[in-house]
């Protein structure tokens, strides 16, 4: 006799959603399997490859025999050069001992809200969010409050609309900036807004995800946990997939109050015990060698930021902000619901992202996985002639909505 699934399966997963991206990105993989020419903008991930000198302080560790287990919270090496990345760059004093290095941020954020998150327990998370913050947030036990704002907006929720989310249950605040998916940034005025009001709040911890810092156009970047209120409110959590094209490294960081740090710690302890060594050997060079790599590449997705907007502006209907960081465009298309081209009616930015597929063979995510149903997000992490053929599809396409 077969097990039956819906009696087996615990129901936390059972509530959980798969991935958005990973979804579109299979659907999109599966359509050119059958020799479609498929344009894809669905994943986060630089099409750039890891800088030469990261690969070669890879090949060193390696030859060097280090291969070997590594201490749960990440090799000191490390942890000593994100804390020196940390005080230099982001005004954040956290020793070695106050951080904890995983097989990426995704795990860190998982760690955290592990450690601090119990059934009852409240999360707000500002949406537009990361597809994922919200599902983990589940997956430990707690309840996502999500505090949303629109384009009009740039898709920043303020400080007031936080206020009036905070409860005596509010254990988490989560947020990323540059934001995924809408490329916004917070400013360091509408940061401080935000510390002051969390500052009064007695039992709410602030998870920053800064995976995006490196690629910032505009702005001076401004980590939430360098305002004087927030030294001990705040678990920073980076990485070094999308800065330095390291998505396949599986690394990621996190800094936090001693107490954080060591139950993340024993979270991670649990579960997959410390990243692998020669990937950490990799990242202490990248941390301490010059960034004009990292630079290189953010002024590349600068240029595709402004050819692909260029492009859409084209297309009638559809809304735009300025994204100031990342590399997504997070565009309104909510116009075009109830539209129909004869045979397919867009109902909704689930309709909208699987008919661009299957009608112009361009991949997209769905905003309502990032918690905005108006919206669809398109990755730029492509070649020039991708993203210009890409908009190009998209505009003969929607020509023939009415």
């Amino acid at each position: 006799m077969s097990l039956d699934p819906n009696k087996m399966l615990a129901p936390r997963l059972q509530s959980m959603e798969e991935s958005a991206t990973i979804k579109m990105a299979q659907k999109a993989r599966d359509l050119a399997s059958k020799g479609i020419n498929v344009i894809s903008l669905t994943l986060g991930e630089p099409d750039f490859d890891t800088p030469e000198f990261i690969k070669n302080a890879a090949y060193e560790a390696l030859k060097k025999g280090d291969t070997k287990y590594t201490p749960v919270p990440g090799t000191l090496a490390l942890r000593k050069a994100i804390s020196e990345k940390f005080l230099k760059e982001n005004n954040l004093d956290y020793n070695p001992a106050q951080i904890v290095v995983s097989n990426g941020a995704k795990q860190s954020i998982a760690n955290i809200c592990m450690s601090v998150l119990g059934p009852g327990d409240e999360a707000i998370v500002l949406a537009p969010y990361w597809v994922s913050y919200a599902e983990i947030v589940r997956f430990s036990g707690g309840i996502p409050v999500i505090v949303s704002a629109g384009i009009d907006e740039d898709f920043k929720p303020d400080a007031q609309k936080i206020k009036e989310a905070l409860s005596p249950k509010t254990k988490l605040l989560i947020f990323s900036s540059p934001c995924n998916p809408s490329g916004s940034v917070w400013s360091e005025k509408e940061l401080k807004d935000i510390a002051d009001v969390i500052a009064d709040h007695p039992t709410c911890l602030v998870i920053s995800d800064e995976i995006y810092e490196y690629i910032n156009f505009e702005d001076q970047h401004v980590s939430l946990g360098s305002f004087e209120n927030m030294k001990d409110r705040v678990a920073t959590v980076n990485g070094f997939s999308k800065g330095f094209a390291m998505t396949g490294w599986r690394l990621g960081y996190m800094g936090g109050p001693q107490w954080l740090a060591d139950a993340c710690n024993k979270v991670q302890g649990q579960i997959t015990s410390g990243a692998a060594s020669f990937s950490q050997a990799a990242a202490t060079v990248a941390l301490q060698h010059s960034k004009e790599e990292v630079l290189a590449m953010k002024k590349a997705f600068l240029e595709r930021r402004d050819l692909m907007l260029t492009a859409l502006k084209e297309i009638p209907g559809i809304l735009l902000n300025l994204p100031k960081g990342a590399f997504y465009i997070f565009m309104d298309v909510s116009s075009y619901f109830g539209k129909t081209n004869g045979d397919i009616t867009i109902q909704d930015a689930d309709d909208f992202a699987e008919t661009m597929l299957t009608e112009a063979h361009v991949g997209m995510v769905s905003g309502i996985a990032f918690g905005d149903h108006k919206c669809v997000r398109l990755s730029y992490a492509a070649s020039n002639e991708h993203l210009i053929e890409a908009a190009k599809r998209l505009k003969n396409t929607l020509e023939t909505f009415k």
